[in-house]
């Protein structure tokens, strides 16, 4: 079998090397658009569960990774001149140039052809394909000339800009600024020595008041770092160039697909769907789509459709939680002005919670008080779990 691999991003190198792991007969192809090391953005995240599968199925490139990765042992809310720190068992960084380098190498190794500068719009394009992998991201080619994907986008209303700095932040920090147009966001994280990823959100009346919506590229970062300028230390922020000009900032597109497969076409990663940012899964449910497609063909041999079935209904049903907990971490963070007043402790509580389906019903400060009980025993957590239940249960009705 001949398998095409549309798009070098995760999780079309991971699968790639994956198939070629268990298979090593596979003619299998990686097309990237982008010329080698000239990944667009800057940092990605990974749990440690994330690093663990990495592990499980490659432990070479997971070794890689985690010697690249910076690890972030605490995470840093700071609002109306006060921080909250909470430690945890650690997220992971790590520049998004850096981890691609490491996967294409890895699947270069093992026999994958790895074309660079070569952009594929059309499945016809491949004709000898047996097998065509769509990870060509959120705005895939692929899935929208096959078609049938019955494909929804949800735009969030909010506006972000994915940034870097030179500041080297050692934990994961979330900056809250107050400024007279509304309220300014980031997500900070180191991802090696020398840089930290330095994501901003703003709601889109900010966005317009601040008069981002017609500055430059540079003449917005200038905006940006006065007024993230206690958090930067003199630092600057960086920025890159976008396709078509234009300064960076994005609306978040939600995409689900009702069918992953169309023909010999399967969608992969961002192409097949997207979480909001915000729970910082993305990379990490790239990957595991990347394992249970590999999973799947290896399972059923000689019967694509129906391990293409499976790998459907498997990863529809494991982004059942997740998908539902980044649409109510989005919408916390679309109404961010009725916690912004909470001094910083409750803030940072009910940061922590904003993926509750439970938390825009429930009065701000009734929730921090079961918040606090759940620190000292749980019963938050079981009302939570049960609360995912019932929505998981709904979502598999439709």
């Amino acid at each position: 079998m001949t398998i095409a691999c549309v798009g070098g991003g995760p999780a079309g190198l991971y699968f790639a090397l994956l198939m070629k792991l268990r298979e090593p007969g596979r003619d299998i192809t990686v097309f990237e658009r982008n010329t080698a090391g000239s990944a667009y953005g800057f940092g990605v995240t990974f749990g440690p569960d994330g690093l663990r599968e990495l592990a499980r199925n490659d432990p070479e490139s997971a070794r890689q990774i985690r010697e690249a990765a910076f690890r972030q042992p605490a995470q840093v809310v700071a609002i109306h001149g006060g921080q909250v720190r909470r430690e945890w068992d650690g997220t992971y960084g790590i520049s998004r140039k850096r981890l691609l380098s490491i996967l294409a190498d890895r699947a270069a190794s093992l026999g994958v052809r790895v074309e660079f500068g070569h952009e594929v719009g059309s499945a016809a394009e491949l004709p000898g394909a047996d097998l065509i992998i769509a990870s060509d991201g959120v705005n895939s080619q692929l899935r929208l000339e096959a078609g049938g994907f019955q494909t929804d986008v949800r735009l969030g209303t909010n506006k972000y800009v994915w940034l870097g700095t030179s500041k080297v932040f050692e934990s994961f920090t979330c900056p809250f600024v107050r400024t007279d147009s509304g309220w300014l966001w980031a997500y900070a994280y180191g991802m090696d020595d020398d840089l930290s990823t330095f994501i901003v959100e703003c709601t889109t009346e900010t966005w317009t008041a601040l008069g981002l919506d017609e500055l430059s590229l540079e003449d917005g970062l200038s905006i940006l770092e006065k007024v993230f300028e206690n958090h930067l230390d003199g630092h600057p922020l960086l920025g890159q160039a976008q396709r078509g000009g234009g300064a960076g900032w994005q609306s978040f597109r939600t995409i689900t697909n009702q069918r992953w497969h169309v023909g010999n076409v399967v969608l992969l990663g961002d192409a097949a769907h997207t979480t909001h940012f915000t729970i910082g899964q993305g990379t990490t449910l790239a990957i595991e789509d990347a394992i249970t497609l590999a999973d799947s063909l290896q399972r059923y041999p000689g019967h694509q459709e129906l391990a293409l079935e499976s790998y459907q209904k498997q990863r529809q049903e494991a982004l059942l939680v997740p998908q539902t907990e980044a649409r109510s971490a989005a919408r916390w963070l679309e109404n961010i002005s009725r916690y912004a007043d909470l001094e910083p402790r409750q803030f940072a509580a009910l940061l922590d919670a904003r993926r509750s389906p439970l938390l825009p019903y429930l009065p701000r400060h009734l929730y921090y008080r079961l918040h606090q009980a759940a620190e000292r025993g749980g019963a938050l957590g079981a009302l939570r779990r049960r609360a995912g239940r019932q929505t998981k249960a709904l979502y598999s009705r439709h």
